[in-house]
């Protein structure tokens, strides 16, 4: 049967304009996308196929072009398309963040870090410089590591933030392993920093840790 057979409310275009993008499934969304399915298959089916083969929805928006095109119905076209909307993506979430700009929403914070640090496949520590206002000064990656870790120097931190005249700076990291959680070594390289620019008058907002679900804080959880 065709999409177009179903019941109106059944249909991943009309039930995302009734009751919004939010309450469509990974594949309906992913078949919105496709527009089309194959001989004696819908584009929700194909979206399902295509789900079960990558493993998840992410894996498939992170595939490169050569694996993206080995799946049938997937080419050059497509893979213009992914990218394009993902970018786009990730330009709406940089615009409140954008150099002038005063933070005023955590959440706003939140979606910029995990779009900018998730999907690394190793370890990157990454600095957003404000100043006395909290206005964005700078986002900047200052390392980057393996897998398990990176090699941070609070000395090269200070220079940085001494460079773009801050008064205040939200650390983030990404754990590849999709973890949250701080370890101690996390903890410890946190308090250093801080207390480095603590010198200089520089306040340390916060520090996010990136993984697969919802940022960590250390400012929330009492760790600054």
């Amino acid at each position: 049967m065709r999409i177009s057979d179903w019941p109106e409310t059944e249909r991943p275009r009309e039930k995302l304009l009734i009751r919004g993008a939010s309450a469509l499934s990974d594949a309906e969304l992913l078949a919105i996308f496709l527009r089309t399915g194959t001989k004696g298959k819908t584009a929700v089916d194909l979206a399902r196929e295509l789900l079960a083969e990558f493993g998840s929805l992410r894996a498939l928006l992170n595939a490169e072009l050569p694996r993206f095109k080995r799946s049938k119905g997937l080419g050059d076209a497509k893979y213009a398309q992914l990218q394009a909307v993902l970018e786009m993506a990730k330009r709406h979430l940089r615009e409140p963040l954008e150099r002038g700009q005063a933070l005023t929403s955590a959440q706003n914070t939140r979606d910029f870090l995990r779009n900018e640090l998730r999907d690394h496949p190793y370890e990157v520590f990454a600095c957003l410089f404000l100043d006395s206002q909290h206005q964005v000064i700078e986002f900047e990656e200052l390392f980057r590591g393996s897998i398990n870790g990176t090699s941070i120097y609070p000395r090269e931190v200070v220079k940085k933030a001494l460079r773009h005249n801050a008064a205040a700076v939200i650390f983030a990291h990404n754990h590849p392993s999709g973890i949250s959680n701080p370890s101690d070594a996390d903890k410890q390289v946190t308090q250093k920093l801080q207390r480095a620019l603590s010198l200089i008058e520089i306040r340390v907002l916060d520090h996010f840790i990136v993984g697969d679900n919802e940022p960590y804080s250390f400012a929330e959880n009492g760790l600054l």
